[in-house]
Order: structure tokens, then sequence, then C-alpha cells
């Protein structure tokens, strides 16, 4: 390792650079990592996805990782801390990867949830958002590791993403949607944003010069990195005078030596905008090198870490994020009766699944999981008596079915082989390069071995074993053309006759399928025969984008009688004392890419909860989603419990809510909407002519059902714990400082009023005096969680509020406001049970801008 570039001064680099060198900094040379101009010893460092997870750096083989809760569940903690502590055990994951920059945290406002990625955002709220990104972000840069939040801004939700332009007021973008990168940018300052795809004002986000030149960097002091989203970049020199400062992935389609050029002799971009942004990209590459020169000059190996440590923090983590939303008759925690044996129903579709995160960006291969079914098993107290029904199936592709493959030499998983193309666009006999995948999900677009053709083929084989005699149906679903055959001959033909699907972010197909009978213990021969050629194009081609995505997909199943199967579930649960029952989305139905259609959970769900719980009320419903799902049976089961999505330890932490071991203390972080109907967003979440309509305004989440006098299903900051608290003797001290430095001190005092040791999420509301402009009632602007106190035992928090609690965006005025008047204090468990009030009187206004 040479130190000649980590000791250089950027300005002296940039003046030995040349145009083209320069030009090749702000473009990246595949999916992953910066260019090195090695002349000048200039190294490439590499990021990875996050933010549940560092996946590494490719699709096609995953080096195993290990998968943290979605963020909707980390935003149920209510935690600061224990967020601070995620950023930094993703930054430990991120460098075993090879990586000093993680795409991560996402932090954008579930206006919607039904948008695709929801459950890769934090909150509904801005202020619940900001603070634990802040957090999430402190923790991952305290390690060295560089935070990319994202996606800046306006990105909540896939129709027509790249293309929408975001209809927000003035105020709704400054309160609601930029308001939680600010806060991450005051507490935090992240070293990277990366821009969101649509636009603001009819302008990309990521050749907004208002936004990235005007708000981020002059306005809130950012000097770092700001990158595009994959795929995200939509010009020359729009982007690179904007701020731009990197196109990402690569090889870049815009920024090459030619286009750049021209943009530079045309002075359409001039000399010292192009130093600028090399300039920035120079001193990002420096930072991080220095920061971990070990990691940046290393062996470039990507690396799984696992130990004790690690799956008990991401345990707990898991569990501190489940949501108890109903336990009526003391249905939980679930134990046994003294001399007797309690026989347990383990039901639904996703009890045996391996369901851990939504899709997209955020899915990676974890190092292990521990499904709902095993963890219950293995974790039971004792006396308890299993039996299990699936119920019903949910999935919209087949489970993958890389846990049943064996190759010829007996390892886990199967053989992809690379053939190139003769001149008659036929696979020839010699292999390129052979892999073996223990992932029947394979994804080419990161990853090409040396060597091929412009068309080629890969063969995937695999010896498939299943565990039950049984039909079954195998679904092969593909971006490109596949095959797939059993035993030499052709099951399913995705090849010839195509119909357009979500597969691959739109990219691919719908799953074509096959039913075969096989036979318990005895091996079949799979074969999948893939291709990149151009698939044959019919009246229903999506021709609107680019080919950029390649893959296929294997999966599987028993095929089962739906009638049949809810019956065994029904009866089932007629005879049990208790039934645990999992059901939900998966990365399928909830994923990048696409939006969800409706709130209702798949096929015949709502159907097999309602029909178990006439059967037997006590029933536990336990819901993985990332956001909001219908549950029009909720009063039929006397337990649910909002698991969303927990990552590779789901099944154990799921046990230790369910028996016990942990009191639960997650709450909502939005609100969960007795219907679709009821949504703020609803009759505008999706793009019309190009338009998203934000006809909600400031009004989202639970400040839209509070105006409106709507009463949702469960309401925003709303929890159960295993025992009781009472809140009393709010004191409030202040206002202290002057204009902007001012601060007001609230104390509450918590008491366990129950029966054993927990913890409770105290949440601060304010409301604004009469400003003689539209505020919502009640704004989230602090919370405090008073952890393990003992039966009978009191604690005192403190929560100390500042001028974001009494500030709107005064658009005449162009700043924030604040003025004179008496503000409300309200103190609760959740946004709709309000247990203690107050007020401060803030004698002078002010205004302010900046952080």
């Amino acid at each position: 390792m040479s130190r000649s570039f980590l000791d250089a001064s950027v300005s002296d680099l940039l003046g030995k650079l040349s145009t083209e060198e320069k030009i090749t900094l702000l473009g990246a040379p595949n999916w992953w990592n910066t260019n090195a101009i090695e002349r000048l010893e200039i190294p490439a460092i590499r990021m990875s996805d996050g933010p549940n997870g560092v996946r590494g750096s490719s699709h096609f083989v995953s080096t195993p990782a290990q998968c943290l809760p979605c963020e909707t569940s980390m935003a149920s903690t209510f935690d600061p801390e224990l967020i601070h502590a995620v950023g930094e055990f993703l930054a430990e994951e991120a460098k075993i990867k090879s990586s000093v920059v993680l795409l991560a945290p996402t932090c954008n406002i579930q206006r919607n949830p039904l948008g695709g990625r929801a459950f890769e955002s934090f909150s509904e709220d801005p202020h619940l958002s900001g603070t634990l990104a802040a957090a999430y972000v402190s923790g991952l840069q305290s390690k060295g590791v560089a935070s990319t939040i994202k996606h800046f801004v306006g990105n909540d939700q896939e129709h027509e993403r790249t293309a929408a332009n975001s209809v927000v007021s003035e105020r709704a973008l400054r309160e609601v949607y930029l308001y939680p990168f600010m806060l991450a940018q005051k507490k935090a300052q992240p070293w990277a944003f990366m821009t969101s795809y649509g636009r603001i004002d009819g302008i990309h986000c990521a050749e907004n010069p208002g936004l990235l030149q005007g708000i981020l960097r002059k306005e809130w002091g950012f000097n770092g990195l700001v990158m595009s989203d994959w795929f995200g970049t939509y010009s020359v020199d729009l982007g690179i005078n904007a701020g731009l400062d990197l196109e990402m992935p690569g090889p870049p389609r815009w920024r090459t030596p030619m286009l750049v050029n021209h943009m530079l002799s045309s002075q359409k971009v001039l000399p010292a905008t192009l130093d600028e942004r090399a300039g920035t990209v120079l001193e990002f590459v420096q930072r991080q090198a220095r920061r971990n020169p070990d990691v940046v000059y290393g062996d470039g190996k990507e690396r799984t870490r696992d130990s004790p440590e690690g799956r008990k923090f991401c345990r707990k983590l898991a569990a501190e994020g489940m949501v108890v939303l109903r336990n009526e008759k003391g249905i939980l925690p679930v134990t046994p009766r003294a001399g007797k044996k309690l026989k347990v129903a383990l039901i639904g579709p996703n009890m045996k699944e391996r369901i851990i995160s939504g899709g997209g960006s955020a899915a990676l291969k974890a190092s292990y999981i521990v499904n709902p079914y095993d963890g219950l098993v293995s974790n039971a107290p004792d006396d308890l008596e299993f039996q299990y029904e699936v119920g019903c199936y949910a999935h919209k592709f087949t489970p993958t079915l890389e846990n049943l493959l064996k190759t010829r030499n007996g390892e886990p998983g199967w053989t992809c082989t690379f053939y190139n193309h003769d001149k008659h666009d036929k696979p020839t006999g010699d292999a390129v390069a052979q892999f073996i995948l223990q992932d029947t999900r394979v994804k080419l677009n990161d990853f090409l071995p040396e060597g091929l053709t412009e068309h080629w083929t890969i063969k995937l084989y695999g010896l498939l074993t299943v565990e039950k005699t049984a039909e079954y149906e195998l679904g092969l679903t593909v971006a490109g053309r596949a095959n797939l055959y059993v035993n030499g001959k052709l099951l399913v033909d995705n090849w010839t006759k195509q119909t357009p699907g979500e597969f691959f972010y739109g990219q691919g197909t719908v799953e074509e399928m096959g039913t075969i009978l096989l036979t318990a213990g005895e091996p079949v021969e799979i074969l999948v025969e893939y291709t990149n050629t151009k698939p044959p194009e019919g009246p229903e081609a999506d021709i609107s984008q680019p080919a950029l995505m390649r893959g296929v997909r294997l999966g599987g199943c028993e095929k089962i009688n739906p009638d049949e199967a809810i019956a065994s579930a029904v009866k089932l649960a007629s005879t049990s004392d208790v039934v645990i029952l999992l059901a939900g989305l998966s990365p399928e139905w909830e994923s990048e890419g696409f939006d969800r259609p409706t709130m209702d959970m798949p096929r015949r769900t709502n159907e097999l909860i309602a029909r178990v719980g006439e059967a037997n009320p006590n029933t536990v419903v336990c819901i993985q989603a990332g956001s909001a799902v219908s549950m029009p049976w909720v009063n039929s089961v006397n337990g649910l419990i909002q698991a969303w999505y927990s990552g590779n330890e789901v099944g154990n932490a799921l046990a230790d809510v369910i028996y016990g071991k942990i009191n639960p203390s997650g709450r909502l972080p939005l609100t969960l909407p007795t219907r679709e109907q009821d949504i703020p967003a609803y009759l505008n979440m999706r793009s019309e002519n190009g338009q998203i309509h934000y006809r909600e305004d400031l009004f989202v989440g639970y400040k839209w059902y509070q105006a409106k006098g709507f009463r949702p299903l469960f309401p925003f900051g709303f929890g159960l714990s295993y025992t009781t608290f009472a809140l009393s003797n709010l004191a409030i001290s202040g206002p202290h400082g002057n204009g902007p430095s001012l601060a007001v001190d609230v104390t509450v005092t918590v008491k366990n009023t129950g029966a054993i040791s927990g913890s409770e999420i105290v949440q601060l509301y304010i409301t604004l005096p009469d400003i003689r402009v539209t505020t919502p009632k009640l704004q989230l602007r602090g919370f405090a969680k008073a952890r393990d106190i003992a039966p009978g035992q009191s604690t005192t928090v403190k929560i100390t509020l500042d001028k974001y609690a009494v500030s709107f965006w005064d658009v005449t005025r162009k700043s924030w406001s604040a003025k004179p008047g008496s503000y409300g204090v309200h103190i609760g468990k959740s946004s709709a049970e309000i247990l203690l009030d107050g007020t401060f009187t803030l004698k002078d206004g002010f205004e302010w801008n900046g952080l």
C-alpha cells in the first residue's frame, strides 16, 4: 500500500489528471465500485446495498450475510440507541465484504402503505424517521463506513418511478418529505446522498440544482458525495451542473469521454465544474481510504461474519421491533397450564417459509434462517404439543428450491455453466466458466465471466430430492428465455412464448408452471437452459424500458387442494387449545419495482384466518409485512402481532415474544387503516400522466385521521405490553435561550403498575398556536424509552424540544418561522391516547434557515 494518494492534496491530484481521467471519476466501471486511476495510485472503493444487511458485490454468487429486520421494524423500537448499534453492526458487516460505503438508510416517508418499498422506510412521521435515520448514520460512520442516505427526495412509490413528477406543496416538501433528511444532516452528517428516481417541480432530482446545490449544499452545508440511484441519471450536462457527482452503475451511459468532452467543447459544462465534481469524488475516495486502508487496499474478498454475539443482537433487535396489537383474555404470552399439556396448532402459509425481508435492493442471501416453525418448536416451554397445517398458499412465485438441490458431487446447490454461441446462435460444446450456486434465483445483471460472445447460454443442473411423495408444481420465471427439463423431459417452456410479468423490476415474465409427481427420497435431474437472446416480441411485450436485467428463477411446492387445505386447518384449530397462525406478505408481493395493488393479503389468507378464528378464538395471528394489510377478521381472534420482516432470526425472536421471554415494547411507526379508502393518499397513489398529486399535503398518516375524524384500525404509536404503565407529573421548563437557540425541557414520570418488568415509549406531540395557516392538530416532536422498569417502580424521562418543535415553513418568507403564542404539549402512549397536557409560551417569534 502506497501512502502517496492518502497524503496527496486533492487540488494537486486534479492538476495531474487528464480530462479523460476526470471524466472517468464521474462514472463507475461496474455495479459496485468507483473507478481507479492506477497512474496516480487512486484506488477504487466498493459499495454495497442495504438497508437491512450488506449483500456484497454480486447478485450472482452472493456471499451470505446477516439479514436484519426491515426499517419499519427498526422504527417500531422507538430506540435511537439501539438503531445506532444497528449502524455499528452493519459497518462491520460491510467491511468483511470489502466495502466502505453502504447504500442506506432509506429515509423516505411511508406516505402510502401500498408503495413497493414502504418496508424500506422507517415511518410515516418525519420526526421519527429523521431521528432514527440520524442514529443509523451515526452508528455506521462511527466505524468508518460511509452512509449513503436515500432517496433524495420523494421516492415513495414505484409506479412510473423514473418519470413521475411529485406535485407537492412547498410546505409539505419541507415539513414532511425533506424533514427527515434535514434532521439526519443536522445530527449525523451523512457522507453521501443518493438521489431519487423521480422529479420535483418537473425536474429530475438527479439534475435538480435547487435540491442539490440550493438546499443540500448551500442551505444545509453538505460537503460529501451525491450519487445517482442505479440507472437514475438522465443527462450529461444537466446532472453535472446540478451537483450530481457520480453516475451509478457502470459502465456509464452518460458520462463517457465522448459525451462529456462534447459538453465541454460546447461549454454546456465548464472545466471548473468538471473539476468540482471530480474533486468531490476524489475527496470521498480519499477519506474512505484513510479511514479504512486495510479494506480499500485489502484482498477484495468477501466473507461471512457469524458469531453467537451477532446472532444474539439480531434476535434482540427483531423481538424489540415486534408490536403486540391485540391480547384479549391474556392469550399472550402463550404458557402451559399447570400439570396439563397445551395443544398448540401451528398454521399458515408463512409458518415454514423463509421470509426474512422485502424484495429488491434490500434482499440478500442470509447466512442462516430460523423460520417461524423451527423457532416456535425449538424454543417452546415444556408441556406444549404441536401440530401443523399450511391452511393455504400465499406465494406469488413458488418458493425457491436451493435447500432441496445437490450437485452431481453431492454438494448443496446446483451447477451453473456458461457457453458461448456459434455463428448459428447455438451454444457451443465447450464451457466458458462453471459455478456452484446455492440459490435458485439467478441474477446476472452485475456479473458475467470473461470471454463470452454477444449471445450466450447457461445450463443449470442439479438433483432435486423431496421429503414427501406428492404432485409438485414447478415454476420458471425469466428475464431472457429459459426452459425447464426434469429427467430430460421438457416440463416448462418459458422460451417460445412469453407473458410479461413483474419479475426482475418488471423486465421479466410471469411464472410458467408445470406439474410432476415426485417420490420422497428419489432424486430427479433438474436442468434449466437459459439464454440472453431477445425473447420473442408479441403485442403485449413491454419495450418501454431497456433490457437492463438478466436472470432466471426456479421455484416449486407441493400441489394442494385449496378447499381441503383450509378445512384441515380449521379442523386442527377446533381441537387445539391455542392456534399460532403466520401469514402476511413476502418479497414477491412487497418489493422495489412495483407497488401493491391492494391491502388484501394474497389468495385465501383472509378467509383462512377468519375461519380459523371462528373455530378457535384463542388464535394468535402474526403478520409478516412491511406495512399495513387488511384485517377484516381482527375481532374474531384474541391475539395479534405485527411481526414485520424480522431478518434471519425471525423464528427465535417470534418465540421470545409469544412465550414471554421478552416483554414486548414495540410501537407502530405508522397508522394501520381499517380499509384502503381511508389511506390519506387514496385516489392519488399512482402516477397520472406523469404526475403524482400529493393532495393530502401536510396530513400524512395520523395527522390525516385526526383532521378527518377517521378512526384507524390501529393508531400511530400504538402497542401493547405484558404489563401496564401510568404516566404522571408532567413538568415543562422553558423556553430557555432566545430565538433559534431556544430549548424546552419536558419531564414525565413513568410507573410500572403491572406484575412484570417492562419498557414504555413516552410520546410527545406539539400543537402550534393559531399561526393563520393550516397545521396538523398534533405533531410528534419528541419521544423517549423508559427501559426495564420493575413492577411498582418509577422512572423519570426527559425530552428536550428545540426550534424544530415550534417551527413551520413560511412560504412567503422562504424560511422556517416560529410565531409567538401558546404551544400545546401532549404526552401519550399513542397519537390517539393522550394522557397528559401542558403548555409553554413563546413570547417572541423568530425566523431561521439552514440547520
